[in-house]
């Protein structure tokens, strides 16, 4: 849908992402902006595995990082606004990436405190992060697969 409304010079925000290929589908479609839910992810992996995530291994921040990173090494549009946080420390690892939608409770968290803070996400630190080959055309069959293989 999103790339029919293109077309027709609608830009689109695709929120609820969960996924990687749900990301490059939205690239290839050329939508303008993508909210991943870190939160969301982290409770799902959290709910399934049973396990406490510092942020650094965090499953949402470590979706959000692998998609931004693919999207600038691959030279694609497509703003990336992490949204859904659970912590401040969350926001801290995606310090760099396009947008960031915070909490009044976070926002406050973080003014109040004393560490600092750097960007962690680069277009520059991107063109060398490990995120496979550029999929030129993602088809149902592939995007099937990928889906599969995120959880």
């Amino acid at each position: 849908a999103a790339k029919e409304l293109k077309k027709d010079g609608i830009n689109c925000n695709l929120t609820l992402l969960f996924s990687f290929c749900q990301a490059v589908a939205c690239a290839q479609a050329e939508v303008k902006l993508i909210s991943p839910f870190v939160g969301r992810i982290r409770d799902y992996f959290q709910q399934t595995t049973g396990k406490n995530y510092e942020a650094f291994e965090d499953p949402g921040v470590l979706s959000v990082t692998m998609i931004y990173n693919y999207y600038k090494k691959y030279g694609y549009d497509t703003v990336v606004m992490g949204a859904s946080f659970r912590s401040k420390e969350e926001i801290v690892e995606l310090a760099g990436c396009d947008k960031l939608t915070i909490a009044p409770k976070w926002l406050e968290a973080l003014q109040a405190s004393r560490e600092p803070i750097t960007a962690k996400l680069t277009a520059q630190g991107a063109q060398d992060a490990e995120v496979g080959p550029k999929l030129d055309e993602l088809d149902e069959k592939t995007f099937r697969w990928m889906l599969n293989e995120d959880q």
